[in-house]
C-alpha cells in the first residue's frame, strides 16, 4: 500500500464545501497543518467564525471525505477560527481599523427589547470564543450602563483616545458613561454625527472580531450617519410577534436597503411566555408573526427569544442571562441566535461587495 500524502488529503477536502459559503474548504484556506502518520490523519480546520452554526455538518463532511480515501484509518480534527475582516477603507481612512466586523442591532419601534438582544448577542459571541465590543449608540435612551452593571467614567491613557469599559468579557462604550444620568440629550443631526464618529474613532477598541452597535429605534439620524461612516457587516432587526411591531420592521428594512446596509435577518423577541410553575407556553404577542414577515421579505428568522423573568431580571441588575446563567435554556436561545448571526456575517464578508452609500 502506498503511503498517504498531503496532496491526497487536500484533494479529498477540495470536494467538501462550507455549507454557507458554498465554496470548498481548501480554496477558502480553512484547511491547515495536515499531519499524516501511517493511516492516521490530523489537521486543523479554521472556521470563519468561532460561533459557526454548522460546525457539526462540516465535521461530518470532512470525516466522511477523508475516510473515503484509501489508507485512512483515523481522522483527528483540531478546530480554530479566523474571522475575516469586513471593514472598508475609504480614501485611506478607517475609523476603527482593529475591528473586523460591525453588527448593527436595530428596531422599527421602541419597547421590543432591542438593547436586551444586542447585549446578549455580544456576550453570546464572546462565550463562543470571539473578541467582542458593544457600543451603545442609542443616544436618547442609553440603557447599556444599567444592563451591564458598569459604573464610572472612561479614562484616557494617552490623552487622545478613551479606554472602553470592561463588562462580562466585553469592551463597552456608551454615551451614558459620559453624561450625567439625568441629563437629557437634545442633539440634532450634526451633533449626533460628530458624537458617533468620536465613539467609533476615538475609543481604543483594540482588536475585535465583532463590534455590536445598539441603535436607537426607528429610522432617524443615527442609522443614516453610521451608513456614511462604516461599512457594517449587516443589521439585525428586532421585533415582537405583534403586527404593529412587524409593520415597523418592514419600514426599517426598507431604510437599510436604501442605504446599502445588508439586513442579516429578524430576531423575534418575547416569542412566548413560559410559566415557571406549570411550564405552559402562552404566545402573549400573537404567534409566528416574525417568521411570516421574514419569509415575506426574503430574509432569515435568526432566533426566537422567550419572554422570560430571568432575562428581565438580568438586564435590570446588570447581569445578562448569557453571562449569569450560560447553560440555561434562555441563554441557549441567545447562543443559537448568535451562531446564526455570525454565520450570516461570514456569508456577507466573503461573498457580498457592498456599495458605499453617500448621503452627500
Amino acid at each position: 500500500m502506498s503511503q498517504l500524502t498531503e496532496r491526497e488529503i487536500l484533494a479529498a477536502l477540495s470536494k467538501v464545501n462550507d455549507p454557507e459559503l458554498h465554496r470548498d474548504l481548501v480554496s477558502l484556506n480553512m484547511v491547515q497543518n495536515v499531519r499524516i502518520s501511517g493511516g492516521d490523519v490530523k489537521l486543523r480546520i479554521d472556521l470563519t467564525t468561532p460561533a459557526c452554526p454548522l460546525k457539526g455538518k462540516i465535521q461530518g463532511d470532512v470525516e466522511a471525505a477523508l475516510r473515503a480515501v484509501p489508507g485512512v484509518n483515523a481522522v483527528d480534527i483540531e478546530w480554530g477560527a479566523q474571522v475575516r475582516h469586513g471593514q472598508r477603507q475609504d480614501k485611506g481612512v478607517n475609523f476603527i481599523p482593529g475591528v473586523k466586523n460591525v453588527i448593527l442591532v436595530g428596531a422599527g419601534k421602541g419597547g421590543v427589547g432591542k438593547s436586551t438582544v444586542a447585549l446578549n448577542l455580544a456576550v453570546a459571541l464572546q462565550k463562543e470564543g470571539a473578541k467582542v465590543g458593544l457600543l451603545d449608540a442609542d443616544f436618547y435612551g442609553p440603557s447599556v450602563p444599567i444592563m451591564t452593571g458598569v459604573h464610572g467614567k472612561p479614562v484616557s491613557k494617552d490623552g487622545r483616545t478613551l479606554e472602553p469599559m470592561d463588562a462580562h468579557g466585553l469592551k463597552v462604550m456608551s454615551i451614558g458613561f459620559l453624561v450625567e444620568p439625568d441629563q437629557a440629550m437634545v442633539w440634532r443631526g450634526p451633533m449626533l454625527h460628530s458624537a458617533i464618529t468620536q465613539l467609533l474613532r476615538d475609543v481604543n477598541w483594540g482588536e475585535l472580531d465583532y463590534l455590536v452597535l445598539d441603535l436607537p429605534p426607528g429610522t432617524g439620524d443615527v442609522p443614516l450617519s453610521l451608513a456614511q461612516i462604516v461599512k457594517a457587516a449587516g443589521v439585525v432587526l428586532v421585533s415582537t410577534p405583534q403586527d404593529v411591531a412587524l409593520a415597523d420592521v418592514v419600514k426599517a428594512k426598507a431604510m437599510f436597503d436604501r442605504v446599502s446596509v445588508p439586513v442579516l435577518g429578524i430576531v423575534e423577541n418575547m416569542t412566548e411566555f413560559v410559566c415557571p410553575h406549570c411550564q405552559q407556553s402562552t404566545p402573549i404577542f400573537s404567534n409566528g408573526g416574525a417568521g411570516r414577515a421574514a419569509e415575506a421579505m426574503g430574509i432569515p428568522l435568526l432566533g426566537q427569544i422567550p419572554l422570560d423573568l430571568a432575562i428581565r431580571i438580568g438586564g435590570d441588575k446588570g447581569a445578562p442571562v448569557t453571562a449569569e446563567y450560560p447553560d440555561s435554556k434562555q441563554a441557549e436561545a441567545f447562543r443559537a441566535m448568535a451562531r446564526n448571526i455570525a454565520g450570516r456575517v461570514s456569508v456577507h464578508t466573503h461573498q457580498v461587495k457592498l456599495p458605499v452609500f453617500n448621503l452627500g
